[in-house]
């Protein structure tokens, strides 16, 4: 189930938009200020934002900004403005699309869904992941530092790639359980900081680093950053 991150500071636009999302069978997660959209992305890597451009606080043209510096995250901009140039300044921005207020709530689930559709094809079409002197190839589930080959156990593999593709986002220890052991693994966080500890010795020479965030969880970058 895809998590939605919803983030609007009008309760009523909230819960309406929630519903019809939940009806599609998405989790929804909601804020109503920008700086806790920019916490929420960082902690839980949600499948997508539906971001609304006037936030008190961080406005929704500088949380978008501030997203794509650090993820690929599909982000629907809601503006209450009929000016073009807003949609213009989002989609510049590195918005994937954008809704004028009042909109329709179906049609609101529509896009979410197409553009999880279209992401989701991306992926299957990246069948390599690189960053620094790591590659990772996903079809044959090799793992190479340079010219060396680095063998990794299963879940090894599975934790590495789940933090590539998230790199530069924390990502706490239950999000971790849930994406790599899945749903139904009801193992304790300690599974996670072990795995973590194997795969940061194999990963030496690699130039990325496994950072730990205290209290949190983990995320993946260039070493050096």
């Amino acid at each position: 189930m895809a998590t939605i991150l919803l983030v609007d500071d009008e309760p009523a636009i909230r819960e309406l938009a929630k519903l019809y999302l939940e009806q599609e069978g998405f989790r929804v997660e909601m804020v109503g200020r920008g700086d806790e959209a920019l916490k929420q992305v960082r902690q839980h890597a949600p499948a997508l934002v539906v971001l609304d451009v006037m936030l008190p606080g961080l406005n929704g043209f500088e949380v978008c900004r501030q997203i794509r510096r650090e993820s690929d995250v599909p982000i629907i901009m809601l503006t209450a403005r009929g000016d073009d140039a807003d949609k213009i300044v989002g989609l510049e921005l590195g918005a994937d699309d954008y809704l004028a207020k009042p909109f329709n709530p179906r049609e609101l689930a529509a896009r979410v869904k197409a553009i999880l559709r279209r992401a989701q094809l991306g992926q299957r079409r990246t069948r390599v992941l690189e960053l620094a002197n790591l590659r990772v190839d996903l079809e044959r589930r090799e793992v190479s530092i340079g010219d060396r080959r680095v063998e990794l156990r299963a879940k090894e593999f599975d934790l590495l790639v789940a933090l590539l593709q998230n790199k530069g986002i924390v990502l706490d220890r239950e999000r971790l359980l849930e994406m790599v052991w899945g749903y139904d693994f009801y193992g304790e966080s300690r599974t996670v900081d072990v795995h973590i500890k194997h795969l940061r010795d194999k990963l030496e020479g690699s130039g990325v680093a496994i950072e730990t965030v205290r209290g949190i969880g983990y995320k993946l970058v260039e070493a050096g950053q």
